[in-house]
């Protein structure tokens, strides 16, 4: 994906969770996912994601390709994000596999006053 779209599509997820409120403030942990032909490159690729703040999981998707995941404890920044992405690709292309986004859960607040 193309560096300009991506900063595009990150901008905008960024945007909706500002207007939802979210705690910027505070450190959360990211998800990003990326996709691989087989087990053994996806788990190649996690290897290169483990430590104090950084979780990878694999796992099998039902159409036959492997999903990556890893989880990154941070501040939710579009540089960070950024930052990371880049770093991430530079282990999962040259694997085979791509980037399939990123996300974070965002605590709903409370509908009552």
């Amino acid at each position: 994906m193309s560096t300009a779209i991506h900063d595009d599509v990150s901008s905008g997820v960024l945007r909706r969770m500002k207007e939802g409120g979210f705690d910027f403030a505070s450190f959360h942990p990211i998800e990003f996912y990326a996709i691989f032909p087989d087990e053994e490159r996806a788990r190649l690729a996690a290897g290169n994601f483990r430590g104090e703040s950084l979780n990878a999981q694999v796992s099998a998707r039902d159409d036959g390709v492997w999903h990556l995941q890893v989880s990154k404890v941070m501040f939710a920044t579009h540089v960070g994000i950024g930052d990371f992405e880049q770093d991430m690709e530079s282990v999962v292309i040259p694997l085979g596999g791509k980037l399939d986004g990123w996300g974070v859960t965002q605590e709903v607040k409370s509908l009552r006053p």
